[in-house]
């Protein structure tokens, strides 16, 4: 039987210092998959529910692209999917498939933004709720194609943006 020397007199390796590469990010926008079909719609509905408006739009590679902006949140619309997803009815049942779950959008008021919504013919998948681990109300809807959208008091950025 054969057994490696172990004690203080085998060489050891040096320990390398390792760099960590620092980038800096911030966010820039989201993208929705549309149908070139319902495109239109989809803009109509950003804007006339959330005040949304057309910064660019525009066609590359054989697909449409829209921009909508309101205030530092954009939003791009690419009208290249050839089917719909299904829309969420529930929030909390709304987990498969593996996919981007939600975008959120910071309010002021929460009952306030809630109450215009309802008032444009917009209904809650959940909530309002509290979540207290975070010292948040979040409630969320759908836009016309089953984006689900969560609407969030205050908004997570409690330090401020830093850009």
């Amino acid at each position: 039987m054969f057994l490696l020397p172990v004690g203080p007199w085998l060489p050891v390796r040096p320990r390398r210092s390792i760099e960590l590469v620092s980038i800096s990010i911030s966010h820039d926008h989201v993208g929705i998959s549309v149908t070139a079909e319902d495109l239109d719609a989809t803009i109509a509905w950003y804007s006339g529910t959330l005040g949304f408006t057309v910064d660019q739009r525009f066609d590359s590679h054989g697909t449409s692209f829209v921009y909508l902006v309101n205030g530092d949140v954009k939003i791009e619309l690419v009208a290249g999917a050839s089917n719909r997803q299904a829309a969420a009815d529930d929030v909390l049942t709304s987990m498969d498939p593996s996919r981007l779950h939600h975008l959120c959008l910071a309010v002021d008021d929460l009952d306030a933004a809630v109450s215009q919504l309802s008032e444009r013919g917009v209904d809650l998948i959940g909530g309002p709720m509290q979540v207290a681990d975070i010292g948040q109300r979040i409630a969320f809807i759908t836009d016309n194609l089953g984006t689900i959208i969560e609407l969030a008091e205050p908004g997570t950025w409690t330090t401020g943006r830093q850009h």
